[in-house]
């Protein structure tokens, strides 16, 4: 298959930075192998914004648990719906990331960014700016590679070693070629892809590489500048632990 270069941001910051200020191919966004690229550092958050979030959202250091040894996801977008199956013996410090993002309802009103056809869609991005401000030193280890990146895979996007953050990505296809360079997946979705293959992808990759949404712009303004520039991009409604999840 071939490789796509992701976006400064995934791959600037997407596998540049599957963070939420890191996926991106260029800047080291996060974006797989064409990473996204690394977003710039969040502005601050308008006056008042923070006293509206909920409080786990701004402080990292309270969504420290571990994830259960296998649990599931669902995720209600603006397509549809599709759960992602997390196994922690794959990547145990990206399952715990995500197991906690879930719980604290960091996905909710969230937007797929970033789809590459054939490659994979990314998200992960807050829609509010002082939420991204707060998670954008919020990284993690790296996980050794036990998976491999194929489809329907869900991993982290990251912007170098040790960069993790919050940004993800669903692989479309075989993305094998992912498994060197430090893209460790924790889980994959079991229900639903056609879902994730229908999401919109009008935009394709993101900028600077392509015409879709800047990495950069969204960490530091949010939903408002998608909603405004790139209205038909699908969103996360919702993302939530089954109930034995914990």
């Amino acid at each position: 298959m071939k490789k796509h270069l992701l976006p400064a941001l995934f791959c600037l910051a997407v596998l540049a930075g599957c963070n939420s200020s890191k996926p991106s191919s260029t800047g080291k966004a996060e974006t797989p192998a064409q990473s996204p690229a690394q977003a710039s550092a969040p502005v601050p958050a308008p006056a008042g914004v923070h006293a509206a979030a909920a409080p786990a959202l701004l402080d990292p250091s309270s969504s420290l648990e571990k994830a259960p040894d296998v649990f599931k996801a669902d995720f209600t977008t603006t397509k549809g719906n599709f759960v992602v199956e997390v196994h922690r013996d794959w990547a145990p410090l990206g399952a715990d990331r995500f197991y906690n993002l879930v719980k604290i309802g960091y996905y909710d009103d969230i937007a797929f960014f970033r789809d590459v056809a054939g490659f994979m869609v990314q998200f992960g991005i807050h829609g509010r700016p002082d939420v991204n401000a707060a998670w954008h030193a919020a990284t993690i280890q790296d996980d050794a590679n036990r998976k491999s990146n194929t489809r329907g895979t869900v991993c982290f996007a990251m912007a170098g070693p040790n960069t993790r953050t919050t940004q993800l990505f669903v692989t479309f296809g075989d993305s094998s070629f992912l498994d060197n360079q430090g893209f460790s997946p924790f889980g994959e979705v079991v229900s639903g892809m056609d879902i994730v293959d229908s999401l919109y992808n009008g935009y394709g990759e993101g900028a600077p590489q392509g015409k879709g949404p800047d990495q950069g712009r969204i960490t530091n303004e949010g939903n408002a500048y998608l909603h405004a520039e790139f209205p038909n991009l699908d969103y996360i409604k919702t993302a939530r632990l089954e109930p034995n999840a914990g």
